[in-house]
């Protein structure tokens, strides 16, 4: 794992660095690194982050091949780096982070990067023993990039409207940079809606169902995805998987058209809907309505079951 100061020292430099340079640089601190399409935030290089590397060799004959290539980080436990991305789109994102870290949960970061769009990346070190997986909430406008995501490092750029406009690092560490711990700040950001009451003789659906719905999830055509995502959701929150579980597994139903941010966004909607049923049953003594949209226990052209696998 890379050590803090050291990225630290690159990143105050930075600024300064051609593309080809701060790869290398970033490389020979420990970072492993790949290149991106010029001007965008895709791997120009087959499968992408996972072929990230700090092999010196490798990384100058990259960007020896193309100059401009943007800079890569893939995150997590594989560069020790994890990366809060503040948006700016439709949400404020800012307000959101200065909230977190005004209630102890966002310390300083290692170095803090102004992104072409006007957000921000925060990268701090990664926990030495323990996953951090990667993970959205659009609503607060807050992304976090650990376990099998990655980044966009300056002095990289982006095309935005016809001009060519930088990643800037505005603010590096002096001290120690303590991690930033992921898990509680999606908690805050968006708070999973209380575990109901398991009824009596119901078996509660655990990770491997969660699992079973997302590969069955994956396979299902456009156009209605999200409605099936939500059924989904819904399901595994009435089993009493966790919502973190239930995120963890529907995720790996991303594509193209369908992205995370979406995803994340139908899963807790389909929490808080189930608790809410849950909350009118638990006053009236009745049993509770189905969820918004009139789904029932059945899953449009498929049987899905929570305990029993797909069919």
């Amino acid at each position: 794992m890379v050590a803090p100061d050291d990225v630290a020292a690159v990143f105050r430099h930075l600024g300064e660095m051609s593309l080809p340079v701060a790869a290398r640089e970033l490389a020979r601190a420990g970072v492993p690194v790949f290149p991106c399409v010029p001007g965008e935030k895709h791997p120009i290089v087959k499968r992408g982050f996972q072929r990230a590397t700090n092999d010196l060799h490798r990384v100058q004959r990259w960007w020896r091949w193309r100059p401009t290539a943007n800079i890569g980080i893939p995150t997590g436990a594989v560069s020790g780096l994890v990366v809060i991305d503040v948006d700016v789109h439709g949400v404020n994102g800012y307000a959101s982070y200065a909230r977190a870290a005004r209630a102890g949960l966002i310390p300083a970061p290692l170095a803090a990067v102004t992104t072409p769009t006007g957000g921000q990346h925060a990268y701090f070190p990664a926990f030495p023993t323990r996953e951090q997986r990667s993970w959205a909430v659009g609503d607060a406008g807050i992304d976090c990039r650990g376990d099998g995501g990655y980044i966009i490092a300056p002095p990289s750029v982006l095309r935005l409207d016809g001009e060519r406009i930088p990643y800037r690092v505005d603010q590096v560490a002096t001290g120690r940079v303590e991690p930033v711990d992921a898990v509680r700040l999606r908690n805050f950001l968006a708070p999973p809606p209380p575990r109901r009451p398991r009824p009596e003789g119901r078996q509660v659906a655990g990770r491997e169902d969660a699992d079973r719905m997302a590969a069955w999830l994956a396979r299902q055509i456009k156009g209605d995805r999200n409605y099936k995502l939500f059924w989904a959701a819904c399901r595994l929150a009435e089993g009493n998987v966790p919502v973190s579980d239930a995120l963890d597994a529907l995720v790996r139903a991303e594509q193209s058209d369908f992205g995370e941010r979406e995803i994340t966004r139908t899963v807790y909607s389909a929490y808080r809907t189930v608790g809410a049923a849950s909350s009118r049953q638990n006053r009236s003594g009745s049993s509770p309505s189905p969820p918004a949209g009139g789904l029932g226990r059945r899953a449009p052209e498929h049987r899905v079951s929570a305990s029993r696998g797909l069919t």
